[in-house]
């Protein structure tokens, strides 16, 4: 009787430890699971500007927001040379000044995500007049870089010529996008939509176009420069326009024709935006090449021919000859026609000024937010300087900028007070910034920002503290002990009532 109690008993202590087992593993399974991030995922865009090509590599967490990546800037790198449209007429130079950034991209995204990052192209403004002047030549550009990037290790998704109004309106998306006026983080660490956050203008100066881009007050009034934008389930309705010609080094080319038409003699001309003192020697090729000085050709047009240009730094007269770039008389002082027959509603808000317009404002030595006197002030001191001052008053000193510093300033004066009618009293509500945080305020965050909607979203990895393959072992090892000691158990119970069985007969059946 004591040889049965024991099996039972250790039958019964394996059952219960079975049952607890089971029962603790999978309690332990379900609530020690980790969610963990799928990781990073890469994206590369390339900024072929009319005077550069920068390489950005933006970044962002493989589970989404509403469909719209939350993407950051990690590297940028300025490509050697010119932009991509003076390559025309020998577009293989392109691959070598592309494989010294390229090798550093590589260097920053992990080897084995390289074939599913994928690369961007856009090319704005320079590439936008290649076209317009000779299309086989910029379709030639385009296809080097197409064959560049197929022996690349990423996953090149085309080169495009981006036009004015997507130009204006990415770079709008980025730097709302920069400033929190789409997301940002709640107490609890989560993204959600701003509550009636108001979003910027952006006011974007490249070499061959400039863009303004706001969401107007009047949303009634059909312009039909307005474009629809979805970002994290949010429509947004922006006004942009795209001036083509208006670039800073278009329209400085295009004040040298000016000045070269209106001069007495060919072969020496008077500057007043140049610094006093200051001199060189431009071929007429170099400014009146352009499709953007086309009109302003002479009758008798030698490329070759050499003009020197002697700067005299007059503010007053540089200011009446950067008047001449702008047909304001075609609006006849219509408040929303600024210049050109361009139809504008009000400018409305904030708004960001960002490259070429930033650049300019750094060599005045003003920054942020300033009045309209303080700019005036600066930029009449600054113009008024001789050459050999100016090395010492430019925090970076590079001839082909600083020359031209003065007539920036005034190209700006003039299209930011009579181009888009900003005064005295809006135009501190213009903030001049090249980047916020590491992140450059350029179009080309933007593109990547509406490009990620269509990049998929990757779900949230659910990692176990027991593998599934082990958890699944131990839930079948255990069940089937406690199967085992259950069937052990009833086999005695059986056992034990036979024998009571047997022993109740027996003494029935005793002889007295």
């Amino acid at each position: 009787r004591m040889l049965t109690r024991t099996p039972s008993v250790v039958a019964q202590v394996f059952l219960l430890l079975s049952i607890i087992l089971v029962i603790a593993i999978a309690v332990i399974q379900i609530n020690q699971q980790k969610i963990l991030s799928p990781g990073l995922k890469y994206g590369i865009v390339l900024d072929a500007g009319s005077s550069r090509t920068t390489v950005y590599v933006y970044e962002w967490p493989a589970e989404k927001e509403n469909d719209t990546g939350v993407v950051s800037q990690t590297f940028k790198c300025n490509v050697k040379g010119p932009g991509i449209s003076s390559y025309e007429n020998n577009p293989g130079a392109l691959a070598k000044p592309l494989d010294d950034c390229l090798n550093k991209v590589k260097e920053r995204i992990p080897v084995h995500l390289h074939k599913n990052t994928s690369v961007y192209l856009g090319a704005t403004a320079g590439m936008r007049l290649l076209r317009l002047q000779n299309e086989t030549a910029a379709n030639e550009v385009l296809a080097s870089i197409q064959n560049y990037f197929r022996a690349q290790p990423f996953e090149f998704r085309g080169a495009q010529i981006i036009t004015g109004p997507e130009e204006g309106v990415y770079g709008w998306i980025t730097a709302n996008y920069l400033m929190g006026n789409f997301l940002e983080r709640n107490l609890w660490r989560t993204w959600v939509h701003p509550y009636r956050k108001e979003t910027m203008g952006a006011l974007d100066l490249g070499g061959a176009s400039t863009q303004i881009s706001f969401i107007p007050e009047v949303s009634q009034e059909n312009f039909n420069s307005t474009l629809q934008v979805k970002l994290y389930g949010y429509n947004y309705n922006v006004y942009t326009h795209s001036f083509q010609c208006y670039g800073r080094d278009e329209a400085e080319k295009r004040l040298l024709a000016l000045l070269l038409q209106k001069s007495s003699t060919s072969s020496n001309v008077d500057n007043p935006c140049y610094p006093r003192n200051y001199e060189t020697a431009l071929t007429v090729k170099y400014f009146c090449g352009s499709l953007c000085t086309q009109s302003l050709r002479p009758a008798n047009y030698y490329p070759n021919q050499s003009v020197n240009f002697h700067g005299t730094g007059d503010p007053g007269l540089c200011q009446e000859m950067v008047s001449l770039l702008f047909n304001f008389p075609t609006c006849r002082n219509r408040e929303d026609c600024p210049f050109n027959r361009i139809h504008q509603p009000k400018v409305k808000g904030n708004f960001v000024a960002f490259s070429g317009f930033y650049y300019t404002i750094n060599a005045l030595n003003l920054s942020g937010h300033f009045s309209l006197a303080d700019f005036n002030s600066s930029m009449w001191f600054f113009c008024s300087q001789n050459w050999a001052q100016l090395q010492f008053m430019l925090p970076k000193f590079e001839e082909i900028y600083a020359r031209s510093y003065c007539f920036s300033a005034n190209f700006i004066y003039y299209l930011l007070v009579h181009g888009y009618n900003f005064d005295e009293g809006n135009w501190p509500h213009i903030h001049f910034q090249k980047e916020v945080g590491n992140s450059s305020i350029t179009w080309s965050l933007g593109y990547m920002l509406s490009l990620t909607n269509m990049i998929p979203a990757e779900g949230k990895l659910i990692q176990l503290p027991l593998k599934p393959s082990l958890f699944a072992g131990l839930l079948i090892f255990l069940t089937a002990t406690a199967l085992l000691c259950l069937l052990f158990l009833v086999y005695l119970c059986i056992v034990s009532r036979n024998q009571k069985d047997i022993s109740h007969v027996a003494y029935v059946f005793t002889p007295e």
